[in-house]
């Protein structure tokens, strides 16, 4: 007996450093890549750089113009000011002449724009879009005018200079400049611009539907998204190029009880918001299970191979520790989290309006943010087996599934790395899941390569102004905007 117990010992001694040999070779050969920067050389770099000459003041003084149009969207159309929507498209027939002289224009729907460049080919055309409506600003929380295009020690105040007028105004000018100087693309191209993405409007798939129609099967569809970020991934120090290969679906449901109602001196066991109130907990502890989709794991391998040696081990490992890195995603919350799994956030609760009267209804709002195999009918069947309450009744209120997951082994990912590295040196560039929800979902209806970066670098302070108070942007990024979509534009 005692020499099967030292025997057993010994067999779990030598398979534990096996295993331990295993996981740190594994670690030690999980390198960093090299596919772009070794066809570009420093003094290639600096070349390209110099050859690109714009015109600052003109740039800026357009990007201030398109800041003071107050194209505001809301779900409720009443409070819209389309008059501004049209301020805005006169603009860009103003301030861009050579791309409506040589574009053919079509406007879609309520506010959509779709300008196209006949190519010397229509066999791989390309799509660049955004957005040019904005979500609403409270002024009085802000420290300078949010429509006025205010530029004050080189940055441009204003809604909508991150999210996306600046992207807008970057194509634009690219173009603009680029038209000037004889520019043909080698293939068809499309800019399309959309006046309702912030209220998931009808715009952008009209436009889709549109060309669609036309047969039109685009090569490359470039969208708002990720950005040049730094700190974004565990133990990565170096600035990253993340672009979306993928998005979340959205979803809104509502989960409501009924009750009698009744005075609050003689209160029931649980009310109704006390039913409401132990499902939101019942839906808090019980979150959706982990799942490793595409993009992620390509972020995963990206990235890992750039982190210290102690992350590199658990990336380049995941076949024994997804389960750990799904703990520390689910007790960090944040953006480690919501790439591992479908997201609940509870946003909208209701019960009484007086505190000395029960509720006769409750009811609770969640936004959900789908991914991987989750659906809209899925989550709904999740949240019904979790609260475990039949007089709770969960519906949809609206929303959609998970995109696809476009190409990344492919000659379009590979031309889009490079004009990034060629216009931000030394970055590291990354697919990722956008947890957002964009126009380009549309898209993917057409096209298995669409691809969602917003062309600037952005800190974590200037990330937060996306919809926040405050939103400029500084000229330098800007101007960085216009320098890749020229490269771009070279490209397609």
């Amino acid at each position: 007996m005692f020499d099967f117990i030292i025997g057993f010992l010994i067999t779990i001694s030598l398979l534990l450093m096996i295993f331990i040999c295993i996981v740190i070779v594994r670690a030690v050969l999980f390198v960093p890549g090299n596919k772009v920067s070794s066809k570009m050389n420093h003094k290639e770099q600096c070349d390209v750089h110099s050859m690109i000459l714009l015109n600052k003041e003109k740039i800026i003084d357009d990007m201030s113009a398109m800041l003071k149009c107050k194209t505001v969207s809301y779900r409720d159309e009443s409070l819209m000011d389309m008059k501004e929507f049209t301020k805005f498209q006169t603009l860009l027939q103003e301030r861009f002449p050579e791309i409506h002289k040589k574009a053919k224009l079509v406007k879609i729907g309520k506010t959509g724009l779709l300008y196209h460049i006949k190519g010397k080919k229509s066999d791989a055309p390309t799509v660049c879009m955004t957005h040019y409506d904005v979500v609403p600003a409270d002024e009085t929380q802000w420290e300078k005018p949010a429509f006025e295009g205010i530029t004050e020690k080189d940055e441009i105040w204003g809604r909508g200079a991150i999210d996306t007028k600046s992207t807008l105004c970057g194509v634009t000018e690219a173009l603009e400049i680029m038209l000037k100087n004889g520019y043909v693309p080698s293939n068809d191209l499309y800019l399309s611009f959309s006046g309702e993405e912030e209220i998931d409007g009808s715009s952008c798939p009209e436009i889709v539907e549109y060309l669609e129609k036309a047969g039109v099967k685009p090569a490359f569809v470039l969208d708002e998204g990720g950005a040049i970020v730094d700190h974004v991934f565990p133990g990565v120090s170096k600035e990253c190029a993340i672009i979306g290969t993928g998005e979340k679906g959205s979803v809104n449901y509502e989960l409501e009880v009924m009750s009698g109602g009744g005075h609050s001196s003689i209160p029931p066991k649980h009310t109704a918001a006390g039913e409401i109130s132990r499902a939101v907990c019942r839906i808090e502890n019980k979150p959706f299970k982990r799942q490793l989709t595409k993009p992620v794991l390509e972020m995963f391998d990206t990235l890992g191979r750039h982190s210290t040696f102690a992350y590199k081990i658990i990336f380049a490992n995941l076949w024994c520790f997804a389960p750990l890195l799904d703990i520390l995603a689910r007790k960090s919350g944040g953006e480690l989290n919501s790439m591992l799994r479908t997201t609940a956030a509870v946003t909208k609760l209701e019960g009484s309006n007086a505190y000395n009267v029960l509720p006769p209804k409750a009811s609770c709002g969640i936004n959900v943010r789908l991914m991987g195999k989750d659906t809209v009918d899925s989550a709904l069947s999740h949240f019904n087996k979790v609260v475990k309450n039949s007089k709770i009744k969960a519906k949809v209120i609206s929303g959609t599934n998970p995109s696809i997951y476009s190409e990344t082994n492919c000659k379009q990912w590979e031309m889009l790395e490079e004009v990034i590295k060629k216009t931000w040196q030394d970055v590291i560039v990354t697919p990722y899941m956008m947890p957002a929800r964009s126009d380009s979902g549309h898209y993917c209806k057409i096209s298995n390569y669409v691809y969602r970066f917003s062309a600037m670098k952005l800190s974590p302070k200037e990330r937060a102004m996306t919809h926040g108070h405050n939103e400029r942007i500084s000229t330098d990024n800007l101007l960085k905007v216009v320098e890749f979509y020229i490269r771009l534009l070279e490209r397609v």
